[in-house]
């Protein structure tokens, strides 16, 4: 019988586990509607499809505007125009997968689509209409195609021709990232340079100064890796080659200027243009210091491509606030659900184009999320397809994190007075794992003297939230989420914790299982008693909806854009604010104020036992 009781909690669990996110249409990827088995060959030699200019990029340029010109003597409503890279798409290139249906005519779908009469009313009357789209560049050229019968049953009936950036290998969107050490900075980038064309490197230097060069690392990805479709079959895209260079004893709070740089075998040198960082503070050091936290962002087409304005609708709008913000933040944690590409591998390219102004500016920090890491039989915690396929291996290798292990995605990083403990709640994370105990030592190794704001980051909400399907469950959390942690949170004396995954903003007041603890709203002083938790993933996908009932310790709710900014003026005083993407306005914001003390002080499952003797 208790065995029996046993296995039916674990089932119990594991539906649980793989049925907590719902989905809908809006979360289904745009190029997955595409039915690319079902393609037909129709071509018809009075279709022309003509794109122009041939070469882009020739002063240096990532990104270009093309003009694709379509005549039609016999136009439809479901003709669409499809862009392909590489240019060449036909069958002939086709890996056979196990797991593939049927051996289709196109093995490799587009990168981005538009309907035929997107721009244009009088198409289906004239048939003649130019489309305008953006394109980045992304190590091969492209050829556009047009499409009759929808998505849903596909005839190819005309393709252009080929056009090509002027050197698509060209090093391209770094991304910055703390490193291991407080004084070292780590630059990511992608090229089309293997490490048997070229030598990669970074040029950097004091402002003004280009004299150090620094050696960089270089990985791929094959697609035998993938762990299943799409990404291992018609999501498939060859990631181009991955680049970290470290670079070490940096002053503190010390602007440098740096390039990405490649020596070709014949000794001549490609470049990027110049960028600019600043180091990181001394751990510690009181200074003004301020970090911007949100999740769940996914990129958008500015060309008007897809269906994204469905899928990730305040994408963009998150990503020009966040550029014209810029120089009043520091450091950014994207904690999770990062590009939405969920097995279409050419998303990863135009995710990191958009965010290229502030990742190459400020470090910029991720977390592993469901739509990074979650595949059935893969080591996930959870059961499910999110990931399409990619089970991790794309978010790994193209975005480095100062982590043990970078399989396992969990680490610890510091900014001067903050010290974050960031989770990987796509790995089991309860008592006696080893992720808990990566997290309890985390917690436990920061001296709050120096650092006395105590971060807690994870996707999921661990902690707290009232989303509609975790409050119809009735935990307000992810099932088993905050059992084992709670006690670390409240042992600890965590100030914040942060959670991506519902798409919408939450704050609760200082809790301690499932009790308000500080009857404060807006202005915390002395001892705390308890972790504020923070759901923060509106950044950008489809927004969620709240349960219809309101839970007490809930003290403000919102199902819209934004993000989080924090502002350390020094050890006693921080400023939490939650902004808008849509206009950069605060609308919920909140203060602490306290001593070291406060934070020595003994609260309820804080402290140990005690003694009067002497």
């Amino acid at each position: 019988m208790k065995f029996f009781t046993i296995l039916l909690f674990w089932c119990l669990a594991s539906l649980s586990l793989a049925s907590a996110h719902r989905i809908r249409e809006s979360d289904k990827h745009p190029l997955s509607k595409f039915n690319i088995y079902k393609t037909s060959l129709g071509f018809k030699d009075s279709v022309t499809i003509t794109v122009s200019p041939l070469v882009l990029g020739s002063e240096g340029e990532n990104t270009a505007w093309v003009a694709v010109t379509l005549v039609n003597p016999d136009p439809s409503d479901d003709d669409w125009v499809a862009v392909f890279s590489p240019a060449e798409f036909n069958s002939s290139t086709c890996t056979p997968e196990s797991d593939e249906i049927e051996s289709p005519y196109l093995c490799s779908s587009p990168i981005k689509y538009k309907y035929a009469n997107f721009s244009n009313s009088n198409y289906i009357e004239t048939g003649n209409t130019t489309l305008k789209f953006q394109l980045i560049n992304q190590r091969a050229d492209f050829s556009f195609a047009l499409f009759s019968g929808g998505l849903s049953n596909p005839v190819l009936v005309a393709v252009s021709n080929s056009i090509t950036f002027a050197n698509p290998k060209a090093p391209l969107y770094p991304r910055l990232a703390n490193g291991k050490l407080w004084n070292e900075m780590t630059v990511t980038w992608t090229s089309g340079y293997s490490i048997d064309e070229a030598v990669p490197f970074v040029e950097w230097g004091l402002t003004g100064e280009l004299n150090l060069r620094s050696p960089a690392g270089t990985l791929t990805v094959e697609q035998n890796s993938m762990c299943g479709a799409p990404a291992r079959t018609v999501g498939w895209r060859d990631p181009g080659f991955t680049h970290t260079s470290f670079l070490q004893n940096l002053w503190p709070n010390t602007e440098y200027n740096y390039r990405l740089g490649h020596k070709l075998s014949n000794g001549s040198y490609i470049w990027s243009k110049n960028y600019t960082f600043k180091a990181s503070p001394y751990p510690g050091q009181d200074s003004l210091q301020r970090v911007v936290i949100f999740g769940d962002m996914g990129k958008g087409e500015r060309d008007g491509s897809n269906e994204y304005s469905m899928k990730d609708p305040g994408a963009l709008n998150t990503t020009d606030q966040l550029i014209t913000d810029l120089p009043n933040y520091d450091i950014v944690f994207h904690i999770g659900d990062i590009a939405y590409a969920d097995g279409y591998l050419a998303d990863w390219d135009q995710f990191t184009a958009q965010v290229e102004p502030i990742a190459s500016t400020v470090p910029y920090m991720v977390a592993s999320g469901n739509h990074e890491r979650t595949w059935t039989d893969s080591g996930s915690f959870y059961t499910g397809t999110d990931s399409g396929g990619e089970c991790g291996v794309i978010a790994e290798t193209m975005y480095y994190v100062p982590a043990e292990n970078r399989a396992k995605f969990w680490y610890s990083t510091d900014y001067g007075l903050f010290h974050f403990c960031i989770a990987n709640s796509e790995f089991d994370w309860r008592k006696g794992t080893e992720q808990y105990k990566f997290l309890e030592h985390c917690l436990a190794s920061v001296d709050r003297r120096k650092q006395p704001w105590l971060i807690f980051v994870a996707h999921r909400p661990l902690g707290y939230s009232s989303n509609e399907w975790f409050g119809e469950e009735g935990s307000f959390d992810e099932p088993m989420g905050r059992d084992d942690l709670q006690r670390l949170w409240q042992k600890y004396r965590v100030d914040l914790a942060f959670y991506g995954h519902v798409h919408a903003y939450e704050r609760s007041c200082p809790i301690y299982q499932n009790t308000c603890v500080n009857s404060e709203v807006s202005h915390y002083s002395g001892t705390m008693n308890g972790t504020i938790h923070v759901v923060v993933g509106g950044a950008g996908h489809h927004l969620g909806s709240f349960f219809t009932g309101t839970p007490t310790w809930s003290l403000f709710r919102d199902a819209d854009f934004g993000f989080v900014k924090l502002t350390a003026f020094n050890r006693s005083s921080l400023l939490f604010e939650y902004k808008k993407s849509r206009d950069g306005l605060v609308y919920d914001s909140f203060t602490i104020n306290r001593e070291y003390k406060d934070i020595l002080s003994c609260v309820h499952d804080s402290c140990g036992t005690s003694t009067w003797a002497d």
